[in-house]
């Protein structure tokens, strides 16, 4: 058999071994040291924001995101449905209710109209609702994509509700020239094993509100207060990402603008290959936009392919070793949140019904395209 093609892999550069060295070297095993403040410094730097707090995980950041907006049980939280799951369970552990947001297809991400309606709607259902009322919108810039984050801040700015920026997938883009994860009251970034950068496992959260990312930093330390014994004042978590783990993110950062390049060449190498082929487009780009492509997505439509199915192609590709995934299937359908609201209609049960997500990892070489690209030829 074939070597396994991969979705997504992690790509190391070869430089985070010095800063992992040095972590050894000096003894700085133990979870904060030199790297998790150099690693925070260089993503504010690349990002353009002022305060960046090094976590375990994206899910992490997002978690605290909620706790620094006082988030808690019977509070309400509008959340994109279509997105990984990570982006909604943060608010059930607040004990908060998530509401459900379609996407428009311009961008796969939040639809504004969608997100006013939500607003407006759960904003009068609660106005008169003791202690419960919309907290947060948290939109999502799916597979590095960015959303339509002009409407969706004006919109937010509009019904006065903080809007939390889920980047986790879209380090490296950009939207009106400005850098993902720059727009929210707070943004959440992760560095998981198949992120466009990995420090094997880990997250941040961004603010230009310093008080925000102090007071993160001190929860994620298990909330330990200012005393020569353990005294807690506060619940904490164990959400810090280690100093060995941040030289990693630190040698990886020194070639994202690399990783983003290789990435968006896959994109433009099955876009190029695909071009004839009836009933498959992909995931588009606004003039606006520029997307890391931290994945290469696109949509089979088997009335113009002849019946052949996104779930056709993603077996045909497996059956050969390599990797393929279904695009994210939308919160509301999922069984845990099947009793949630939902508003909007059917845009992202369409792409989950027709989305597959092909190899994208920056270390793919040409041959591993051509496979790709042949399997899925073949099926036509």
């Amino acid at each position: 058999m074939m070597n396994k093609i991969w979705l997504s892999s992690p790509h190391l550069s070869g430089h985070e071994q010095k800063y992992v060295q040095e972590a050894f070297a000096t003894n700085w095993i133990a979870p904060l040291g030199p790297n998790v403040d150099g690693f925070e410094q260089d993503l504010c730097k690349y990002v353009g924001i002022h305060h960046a707090a090094a976590l375990s995980s994206g899910t992490a950041a997002l978690h605290l995101a909620l706790v620094m907006l006082g988030i808690g049980y019977g509070d309400v939280v509008l959340c994109q449905s279509f997105t990984f799951s990570a982006s909604a369970n943060p608010i059930v552990y607040q004990g908060a209710t998530p509401v459900f947001v379609d996407s428009e297809p311009g961008t796969w991400n939040i639809c504004p109209n969608a997100l006013e309606t939500a607003l407006k709607r759960e904003k009068s259902d609660r106005r008169t609702a003791k202690g419960k009322k919309v907290k947060a919108v948290i939109a999502v810039h799916l597979y590095g994509m960015p959303a339509k984050m002009k409407e969706i801040v004006e919109i937010c700015k509009r019904y006065e509700v903080p809007l939390i920026e889920d980047a986790a997938e879209a380090l490296g883009s950009t939207y009106l020239g400005k850098k993902l994860g720059s727009f929210g009251l707070l943004n959440v970034l992760s560095f998981n094993g198949n992120k466009i950068i990995t420090t094997s496992g880990g997250g941040a959260l961004l603010s230009n509100d310093e008080h925000f990312i102090k007071k993160s930093r001190f929860l994620a330390t298990q909330a330990r207060d200012d005393a020569p014994h353990y005294q807690h004042s506060e619940i904490g978590y164990n959400y810090r990402l280690s100093n060995v783990c941040a030289g990693i993110g630190r040698g990886q950062m020194e070639v994202i603008d690399e990783r983003v390049a290789q990435r968006r060449g896959n994109f433009d190498f099955y876009q190029h290959e695909f071009s004839t082929t009836e009933g498959i487009t992909f995931q588009p780009e606004a003039k606006e936009s520029f997307s890391n492509r931290w994945l290469s997505c696109l949509v089979i439509e088997p009335e113009k392919t002849g019946g052949i199915t996104r779930e056709d192609i993603r077996l045909k590709l497996a059956a050969h070793n390599i990797e393929a995934r279904p695009l994210w299937k939308p919160m509301h359908l999922q069984p845990i949140f099947s009793k949630a609201p939902y508003y909007g209609g059917n845009v992202a049960e369409k792409l989950f019904q027709d989305g597959l997500c092909l190899p994208s990892g920056s270390n793919l070489t040409e041959e591993d395209l051509g496979r790709v690209v042949d399997v899925v030829k073949n099926c036509f």
